[in-house]
């Protein structure tokens, strides 16, 4: 084992490189040399270990994070109970951590150097336990509930990028769907504590914290994506929306559920715009062949006796049914149904593209550009940049000097919000207690 010292601007002081290998010591005393000055963001590998293990030490929001998660300033079941997953450089994936409070994860992930981690489900014994526990002692209990679109799911009617790109256009897909279920989720469910998070590459998760969401079943979960769910259907089917009661004889087709009313007014408004101007969608030969299967049959239009009303009808139902087929949330059912479904957690690196997953405002989710993200090549130049701290300070919020700082205090404002909540659902508890 041969053991290098040296300093390194990022870090704030001396850090100890050790390696194993002949070709691992190059790799280290390469890590040492490099200057930040002399490299741009886009040539600093977000996934070398003296990359990663800057960004955690220095700018990731640990005890946000911790607040957010816990929803207490004192540890309680909400954190010790919870796990967290790791991925370790060359895909080693350790499953079943658990922390104690802020300063224990910070600690244990700054150790390990995880190239990302993920957040799960509250169990019913701590997670790092869970070899001593019989079986059945170790089951989840509660977990926040999570949704994850995806721009996969676009690529057959997304012209614009195709693959891993993503672009300000075809992102417009990603803010109609939060739109969406943003207004779906707090209308229709009552849900407050909604986070939007850029997942780093071309997609978007959604964390929901409050209490009733928290407790829900998987039987439950499952019920909310069967309320959702619209679009549905591999690459064969070719339509993939069923949202009303089908025209039959002299019947015209009946009208869409009224939440679904609400939702169509919102895409309605994208979708000239997104579908048929920006994408222009229907210049492809398979999507012309898509649209044309949605189009209403001949036969069925002369059997309701050619009144206007009835081909009235079933223009609009067509229409509608190209609305939603084109523009309506495509969503990951399989991420949302289960509580011990794991999700990257907030504010990690993404390996491939050096973005931060930071939280997105879904009242301003069309100014949102995921291109002009923070990196963490850039996050470490603009550390690189200030002046330089006394040997031996530690550092822990060094994300209020950068361009983190207001993804940050999105998080921190989110986690006050759910924090004050359980605080009054806690004095509401006590009150009733008392009156006994």
């Amino acid at each position: 084992m041969i053991e290098f010292r040296g300093g390194y601007h990022v870090f704030g002081g001396e850090f100890v490189w050790r390696v194993s290998s002949a070709r691992s010591t190059t790799q280290a005393l390469f890590g040492l040399s490099w200057k930040l000055d002399t490299m741009t963001s886009e040539e600093i590998d977000a996934s070398a270990p003296e990359v990663t293990l800057a960004f955690y030490r220095r700018l990731y929001p640990f005890k946000p994070i911790y607040n957010w998660l816990n929803q207490d300033h004192a540890p309680s079941r909400l954190i010790t109970n919870r796990e967290f997953a790791l991925t370790l450089l060359g895909d080693v994936y350790l499953r079943y951590n658990s922390f104690s409070n802020a300063e224990e994860m910070k600690r244990e992930i700054c150790r390990y150097n995880p190239t990302r981690f993920e957040i799960g489900p509250i169990y019913s014994a701590r997670p790092r336990d869970k070899k001593s526990l019989r079986p059945g002692a170790f089951t989840p209990t509660a977990r926040e509930l999570v949704f994850d679109i995806d721009m996969t799911d676009y690529d057959s009617i997304r012209t614009c990028c195709a693959g891993k790109g993503i672009c300000r256009r075809c992102w417009k897909f990603i803010a109609v769907a939060v739109k969406v279920l943003d207004r779906t989720l707090r209308e229709d469910f009552g849900y407050k504590h909604l986070m939007w998070v850029y997942s780093g590459r071309r997609g978007i998760h959604l964390w929901i914290s409050d209490k009733e969401a928290m407790d829900l079943t998987d039987d439950e979960r499952r019920a909310i994506v069967q309320y959702i769910e619209v679009v549905k259907g591999g690459k064969d089917q070719v339509k993939k929306v069923s949202i009303r009661p089908p025209a039959s004889g002299n019947f015209a087709p009946g009208p869409i559920h009224p939440a679904l009313q609400k939702s169509l007014a919102i895409l309605l408004n994208d979708f000239g715009d997104l579908i048929l101007s920006d994408q222009d969608v229907f210049a492809k030969p398979d999507s012309w062949q898509e649209l044309l299967q949605l189009l209403p049959d001949k036969a069925l239009v002369d059997n309701l006796q050619q009144s206007w009303e009835g081909r009235e009808a079933i223009l609009k139902a067509a229409i509608e049914d190209i609305v939603f087929q084109f523009s309506y949330p495509r969503i990951d059912t399989e991420v949302s149904k289960h509580r011990n479904h794991l999700l990257k957690a907030p504010f990690c690196v993404h390996p491939g593209t050096g973005r931060v997953c930071v939280p997105v405002d879904a009242a301003h989710v069309d100014d949102f550009d995921p291109e002009s993200v923070p990196t963490i090549g850039g996050l470490l130049q603009e550390l690189d940049n200030m002046p330089a701290s006394q040997p031996g300070v530690e550092h822990h919020s060094d994300w209020e000097h950068t361009s983190l700082k207001p993804y940050v205090e999105m998080l921190e404002r989110h986690a006050s919000a759910i924090m004050n909540d359980a605080r009054e659902r806690k004095r509401g508890l006590a009150s009733k207690s008392l009156d006994f």
